[in-house]
């Protein structure tokens, strides 16, 4: 927010206060004067990428409680922008300008806040920008598209001291919150391993063939920071996930980081010494998909801790019972959390506590949103006013995603590697090549 703004919002409401509201006040309507009452804490906000995840800020920016103004609408194809701005006619009082570029939102001084909602190797870039020009910003997973982003996006918010929020939303599940504070407590003893896992269905991927630019696409403004590339068929619309690394960081990328999140916060660990990683395509395997589609990840950790991934994008056999979770094991039980709440087990397998609520957060559906979503987007507008502190910092958000960074990598040089438990730097001379990526010459993210 800047400091003239600030100001006179401030008089505004000093002036202001203790007029009684009618149905106008010198010549403004109602409707106007609502939109001044507690401006002093108004936040101003802009969302970049309208895809999927748009579904998890209509409720925390339609909420008259949040006290924020949508001002901007940012994406680089056309028909997302008309399609988010008919969403939110239908939650919000002002009408948000439609904005292809995302540089013209940052130059707007009035922005306090942006959501990064892009697909994965505009995330820190972009999120760098907006820090220089003196935003807040809540960063969707993968907060970064590699391991030097990692490092990057950390520096920029120690630097320009902004509130960036990594949109893992699990964090701030009542239900995860409670049930992680007991395991701290020793409820199940000793934790000494946690086991993630992602089930899904995707179907078979179009083959990545030559294609003319969609209708409305800034395909220039999509690529952003990625080597330049012809258009190919399908891209921009998700399928970016599956081709290559231009774009996307993979399943690990998409979807462990929330699981390993949670097993991280669990088992109070920061990073592993080793990974280990058996991964491959599995499933149709004359399509377009160019990756591995299910993998086993193992990370060992100081104090003979481990976390595992169990990670099967195309196959939907019910190993635990759910679409996604974590297993927490102890010496004295065990626990199960997902977005749906929690279990407790004693040793013996006997269930001892479970959740009392159901949260309405979606599991393996593509985008989402629901509770926790909302309850994370909030935590994220009350830390920028100083009233809450960020349940997930980036500073604490990036060592999680570092995980799936070192299984990506593992996975791309065939072998696994020991790390610096203290650092996170690699050992494996072959591995720290895939440390950083190509960018396209003048996209270079710098602070």
């Amino acid at each position: 927010m800047s400091d003239n703004r600030r100001d006179f919002i401030k008089k505004i409401g000093a002036g202001a206060a203790g007029i009684t509201v009618g149905s106008s006040v010198m010549g403004m309507s109602a409707k106007s004067y609502s939109r001044i009452i507690g401006a002093n804490e108004r936040l101003n906000v802009a969302i970049a990428g309208l895809g999927r995840r748009l579904e998890a800020y209509i409720d925390p920016i339609g909420d008259k409680t949040s006290n924020v103004e949508l001002l901007y609408l940012c994406d680089v194809m056309k028909k997302q922008r008309e399609r988010a701005a008919g969403i939110f006619q239908k939650v919000i009082d002002n009408k948000p300008v439609l904005e292809n570029d995302f540089r013209k939102v940052l130059e707007d001084k009035n922005v306090d806040a942006i959501f990064v909602a892009t697909p994965d190797h505009w995330h820190t870039p972009l999120a760098i920008l907006a820090m220089k020009a003196g935003k807040n910003v809540y960063l969707e997973k993968p907060v970064s598209h590699n391991m030097w982003e990692n490092e990057l996006v950390v520096k920029c918010q120690k630097k320009y001291n902004k509130v960036v929020q990594m949109g893992a939303q699990q964090r701030s599940a009542p239900d995860s919150i409670h049930v992680i504070k007991e395991i701290h407590d020793g409820a199940i003893g000793t934790p000494y391993k946690a086991l993630t896992f992602y089930v899904n269905t995707r179907g078979e991927v179009p083959v990545a063939t030559k294609a003319p630019v969609p209708e409305g696409l800034d395909w220039e403004l999509f690529q952003g920071p990625a080597p330049r590339q012809e258009y190919k068929h399908d891209t921009w619309d998700y399928n970016w996930h599956w081709y290559e690394w231009l774009y996307g960081t993979a399943e690990t990328g998409n979807n462990a980081t929330h699981e390993m999140d949670v097993a991280r916060w669990a088992l109070q660990v920061n990073y592993p010494e080793s990974v280990y990683v058996e991964a491959a395509k599995r499933h149709f395997k004359d399509d377009g998909w160019t990756m591995y589609d299910t993998m086993d990840a193992t990370f060992r950790f100081p104090g003979n801790l481990v976390i595992q991934w169990d990670g099967k994008s195309r196959s939907g056999h019910d190993t635990y019972g759910s679409d996604r979770g974590t297993i927490i094991y102890g010496s004295e039980g065990s626990v199960f959390v997902n977005r749906n709440g929690f279990k407790r087990f004693n040793r013996n397998g006997k269930l001892v506590e479970g959740s009392k609520s159901v949260s309405n957060e979606a599991g393996n559906a593509l985008g989402g949103g629901g509770d926790m979503s909302t309850a994370h987007v909030q935590n994220f507008f009350n830390t920028i006013r100083g009233t809450e502190k960020l349940n997930l910092p980036i500073a604490e958000g990036t060592i999680s995603q570092a995980m799936t960074h070192y299984a990506n990598i593992a996975y791309r040089i065939g072998k696994g590697f020991e790390i610096d438990a203290e650092t996170g730097k690699i050992f494996d001379r072959e591995a720290m090549k895939l440390w950083g990526r190509e960018y396209e010459p003048g996209w270079e993210p710098e602070i």
